[in-house]
């Protein structure tokens, strides 16, 4: 058994903040325990920037500004409170991260400059070239190693130990020994970040399986808003690789086969700077309707017309990506992209101090936090605009290490129940033992290609319906899966069929949470119910695990200063 007093599970932008509020004051014994090395997390792959209101290009600009484009970007699910606690924190996370030695692009009065991203009214992502993510995540790693904060890496969380409302700690495998341990902490973090691995086209790293949600569900945790799935509008024809939103914050067309800029009718005041969900849609409808680059499922981002120095001082991974991938020339050619399924609105249910709640009276699980993609707040709502992920990521992940901190100071140092790793070791014992002739893969591929066809960007209850059927199917199907490695060290089928119990888990609370929905909006797009009701569905879903599946139980939006109004671009 290893002993902590706060253990942050997940390694990016929301842990290390964590880790690093937790830490602060030397006092608490803090550890972060991760599946990838640090530097590996998909933070990393965010690239256009971070949204901070501070007025360097626009000097209008400020945190009301700013909370009124995320609630609007929301289609009004977002809940308001969390939204302005997100927006007035931004300057203090932006000037943090400065003086921490993040080099953010400057003006040439040498303040950060800032771009126009999708949704936003003014330009106000700061950013480092197209590797903001990147930069970022490699800053905080700098100051985690300083602090000496306790890095366990390529450890897998398999399970959380709850009792009584209480959190005692995680159980966790040790990739490199085979081994399974327990992880005592008087106050547990998930950051663990989004499910994007549910679909076949995504943006999302292979490590974004969604484990920290299907962990906490299993716990008897309820997921919140899990059928709003965000669709980026640029990710690279045939995988899906991220192409990031900055370039059209620079200027980019998004164009057709008929070489025409489309999005005059989708979105005519924002054109190619509207919000993910209407882009993103608008793109699908091209395609759907005949008009996707020589008859193939993509249409075309151009940015010939920007200039080789300009995308190279701004968006040199652009330039790199389309040649390493497509073998194409941005200087000179057009770059096919497609719809990818990319963030997780929905997650584990927090409230304004990270902590985690289970119903619409805000009863607590003392001593367990969520912070980023993982958890909901919920300061997205129904769609997210870009930027306010690595917002969130910093302000939550400052926030529940600074909540959990304070209650890791004054909790009981309680023992741990006797059975806290029974489950774990008998799950890790079936599978390694597993002999049957289902082939994990198999059983991968199929869920991620039909989830991506019925309940992708366009749903309608007979496609939903359908894919409620093939998910059960598969969860039938996995208790049948053989693994042909029963090896200890670096076992990466047993990795890969725990993933895959979890995407089973959580991909039957995305579909029937948007079965129930018959409703669209934001990322929830239903061709059978077009419109959004407020009457009905102006109220955030709860999914709890029963023997047979989900219950679903409902909350309502925290509304302070934004009716919910018609949404135009």
């Amino acid at each position: 058994m290893r002993v902590h007093d706060v253990v942050v599970v997940g390694s990016g932008l929301a842990g290390m903040e964590a880790a690093l509020r937790a830490s602060q004051d030397g006092e608490l014994d803090v550890a972060i325990v991760s599946k990838v090395f640090p530097t590996r997390s998909h933070s990393g792959a965010a690239q256009g920037g971070i949204a901070c209101a501070i007025g360097n290009q626009d000097p209008e600009d400020n945190w009301e500004v700013h909370m009124f484009d995320t609630v609007k970007g929301g289609d009004y699910l977002v809940d308001q409170d969390a939204a302005e606690l997100m927006c007035k924190k931004a300057p203090e996370i932006i000037y943090e991260l400065e003086h921490m030695g993040l080099v953010f692009n400057r003006l040439p009065d040498g303040r950060m400059a800032q771009r126009s991203f999708g949704g936003h009214s003014k330009p106000r992502a700061c950013f480092a070239a197209d590797w903001t993510g990147h930069a970022i995540l490699h800053t905080l790693f700098e100051i985690v190693l300083k602090r000496k904060v306790k890095v366990y890496s390529e450890w897998y969380v398999t399970s959380l130990i709850v009792r009584d409302h209480t959190c005692h700690g995680v159980v966790a495998y040790d990739i490199m020994r085979g081994a399974l341990e327990v992880f005592k902490a008087r106050a547990v973090i998930f950051c663990t970040g989004g499910y994007g691995r549910a679909y076949k086209i995504t943006s999302n790293a292979h490590a974004n399986t969604g484990d920290g949600l299907s962990i906490a569900y299993r716990a008897g945790i309820p997921l919140e808003d899990m059928e709003f799935v965000q669709f980026h509008p640029t990710g690279l024809y045939g995988s899906g690789i991220l192409l990031t939103e900055g370039a059209r914050g620079e200027g980019a067309y998004l164009l057709n086969n008929d070489g025409e800029r489309f999005m005059k009718k989708y979105a005519p005041e924002r054109m190619e700077l509207g919000p993910r969900d209407i882009v993103a849609r608008a793109e699908q409808q091209e395609i759907d309707e005949g008009r996707g680059i020589n008859g193939k499922t993509c249409v075309n981002v151009d940015i010939r017309h920007l200039g080789k120095e300009r995308i190279m001082e701004r968006l040199p991974q652009v330039r790199d990506l389309a040649w390493d991938f497509l073998g194409l020339d941005c200087f000179s050619e057009c770059i096919p992209i497609q719809p990818t399924a990319h963030y997780s609105m929905g997650g584990i249910p927090v409230n304004l101090d990270c902590e985690c709640v289970i119903d619409d009276k805000g009863t607590k699980i003392d001593g367990f936090y969520a912070a980023g993609e993982c958890s909901c707040v919920s300061v997205h709502g129904a769609n997210r605009l870009g930027t306010n992920s690595l917002l969130e990521a910093c302000a939550m992940g400052a926030i529940a290490g600074t909540s959990a901190a304070k209650y890791a100071k004054s909790a009981p140092d309680l023992s741990l129940p006797d059975d806290a790793d029974v489950e774990a070791k008998r799950e890790i014992d079936w599978l390694l033992n597993a002999r049957g002739s289902v082939k994990i893969a198999d059983l991968g591929d199929e869920l991620q290609r039909t989830m991506m066809d019925d309940c992708g960007v366009f749903r309608t209850e007979a496609q939903l319906k359908r894919q409620y059927d093939v998910v059960k199917n598969l969860q039938q199907r996995f208790q049948s899966i053989g693994l042909s490695d029963r090896s200890k060290t670096f076992n990466t089928e047993l990795l890969g069929a725990l993933e895959l119990s979890h995407l089973l888990d959580f991909a039957e609370v995305i579909v029937l949470g948007a079965l129930n929905r018959t409703e669209s909006r934001g990322g929830h797009s239903r061709k059978d119910h077009p419109k959004r009701d407020d009457a009905n569905w102006l109220k955030h879903t709860l999914a709890y695990k029963d023997v047979d599946g989900p219950r679903f139980a409902y909350k309502p939006v925290t509304i302070t200063r934004f009716q919910p109004q018609e949404r135009k671009y």
